[in-house]
């Protein structure tokens, strides 16, 4: 059998503080033993899991590896108004007026990631 993958990992400032923010957004849940000031944090959701690791150095540059979100139960422009109320930062609108296309977020620590269409808006529903 071929590996897995088990976690997507992230290296970041504040562990507890940025897994905090992901667990909002993917509707996901801390580790029990993650407090604040660990320096690692895990969130558990649907899709995935997400390994936060603290680093000394700061993001300094595009991340090569990226996130990309498809809202379940909400429309991609609602799904990207949640995540900005959450503490995310619009950095790339590539939406188009016949409703395609993507927008790119950054969460708090500067981290790239998309909001993609849902399921229902590829459909056309």
């Amino acid at each position: 059998m071929s590996s897995l993958v088990r976690h997507v990992t992230i290296d970041c400032a504040d562990a507890h503080a940025l897994a905090t923010f992901w667990a909002e957004v993917l509707d996901g849940r801390l580790d029990d033993d993650d407090h604040p000031g660990d320096p690692e944090a895990t969130v558990e959701s649907a899709g995935a899991s997400l390994l936060f690791i603290r680093v000394p150095e700061g993001k300094s540059v595009k991340n090569r590896v990226h996130l990309d979100l498809q809202p379940q139960d909400r429309t991609r422009d609602e799904e990207v108004e949640r995540l900005l109320a959450l503490g995310a930062k619009l950095v790339g609108d590539h939406r188009r007026p016949d409703g395609t296309g993507w927008a790119t977020l950054t969460d708090p620590e500067g981290n790239e990631f998309c909001v993609e269409r849902s399921k229902a808006e590829r459909a056309g529903s």
